[in-house]
């Protein structure tokens, strides 16, 4: 039976919504948490960004459910050294309820420093030493590493977690998932797409998790719900890999203009209709996903909260 979780959005929340939200997800009965990692909002209207190891550390003492990050990108903005550091202090700090979603990242976040951004394959190169350097470091032992792409030299990190932080690999097409197969402790993507699901399994994922999220606005006004993931989150209905190459706020409105407001009624939930609700959630359940998390876009989250709590959750309970 899936379990379900809710994924906090930095681009859209500042910290302390972002705490706020997430005692909410406890409470109405929500069993994980994703957070994003960005620099960047997709657009201005989004409007935040905090830094997310921030805001996990307090997610540790506000809530008792697992967290993990969607995703971190620990390649080119973050050197994985860093990022290392930062899961395990996470982990510790949550007593070990913390997985580290990782992937090859957008150059909206990514370019910052001034860098080239290397194509896919190079990325997918990349993030594969990325995890070899973390693996080695969040096991305590001091590390000397002079690769490809990374050098290292006399590390070691002094507070880590009795256990290894999991580490999640983010895919979107054969190549990075079969990388997540062979090198993660768990899948991430973000369409319900089981042939993908089954690749992961037979690549050597195996009983490993699979997570999976999806954004949807609750609202009594379905038309209102359209006209606000229209202005906040039109940039998820972008064709192909514009998400990773754009690089700036700037560059996601001007591509935004393409997508209509038909294509946002279309493809994304909008309104209170449980039913429509409980079968979004369920093309993940039914693809083979063993964590499915949602994401409220629009402004009523109490009023989510409670819609999930009294009629979703309840119904995708059964249906186990």
């Amino acid at each position: 039976m899936p379990e379900y979780g809710y994924f906090l959005s930095s681009e859209q929340y500042g910290p302390a919504e972002l705490i706020e939200q997430a005692r909410m997800a406890e409470q109405a009965g929500f069993q994980h948490l994703w957070i994003s990692d960005h620099y960047h909002p997709w657009n201005d209207e989004q409007g935040q960004s905090p830094f997310v190891w921030s805001v996990i550390g307090a997610l540790s003492e506000a809530v008792s459910l697992p967290v993990g990050t969607a995703v971190t990108c620990p390649t080119v903005r973050t050197h994985p050294a860093v990022v290392a550091q930062a899961a395990a202090t996470a982990a510790v700090m949550s007593e070990g309820a913390f997985r580290l979603g990782v992937g090859t990242g957008e150059a909206l976040n990514e370019h910052i420093l001034g860098g080239p951004w290397p194509p896919a394959h190079v990325r997918l190169e990349m993030l594969e030493e990325a995890v070899q350097v973390m693996r080695r470091l969040l096991t305590g032992e001091e590390v000397n590493h002079h690769g490809t792409h990374y050098t290292v030299e006399n590390a070691r990190l002094y507070t880590v977690p009795d256990e290894p932080v999991p580490i999640d690999i983010s895919g979107f097409g054969p190549a990075a998932t079969k990388l997540a197969a062979r090198v993660g402790d768990g899948y991430i993507t973000m369409m319900p797409d089981a042939p993908m699901v089954q690749q992961y399994r037979k690549g050597g994922g195996g009983g490993k998790p699979v997570s999976g999220g999806t954004k949807v606005c609750y609202g009594t006004d379905r038309d209102e719900c359209v006209r606000t993931v229209h202005r906040l989150w039109a940039n998820e209905l972008l064709p192909g890999e514009l998400g990773q190459v754009l690089p700036s706020p700037k560059h996601f409105e001007q591509a935004q203009t393409l997508v209509t407001k038909d294509m946002v009624r279309d493809n994304r939930v909008c309104g209170a209709d449980v039913d429509a609700h409980v079968t979004e959630l369920r093309r993940f359940a039914d693809a083979g996903f063993d964590r499915i998390y949602v994401n409220q876009i629009g402004p009523d989250l109490r009023g989510f909260f409670d819609f999930y709590r009294t009629k979703v959750l309840p119904q995708l309970q059964q249906a186990g």
